[in-house]
């Protein structure tokens, strides 16, 4: 059963509070996304160790309820 982009959102607006998110999906099946996110907790870590904290985020629905997710991490820009 595909992961509704709500659930998705919300498993990652609980990890990362203070998160900017955007979320496309990307063939329109609830279970292709691509996810957007701008977060304070990346700032000094390597991408790959971005992406294992949104893994970690999504407690294990990865590959299983969410088949594919495209990640795009980021930390704010200093101004």
């Amino acid at each position: 059963m595909p992961m509704p982009i709500d659930e998705l959102r919300a498993h990652l607006a609980e990890a990362f509070p203070d998160a900017e998110i955007g979320i496309d999906d990307l063939a329109g099946d609830g279970d292709h996304y691509r996810a957007r996110i701008v977060s304070s907790a990346f700032s000094g870590l390597p991408r790959v160790r971005q992406h294992q904290l949104v893994y970690a985020a999504l407690k294990g629905k990865m590959g299983g309820e969410l088949h594919a997710l495209a990640l795009e991490t980021s930390a704010p820009k200093e101004d």
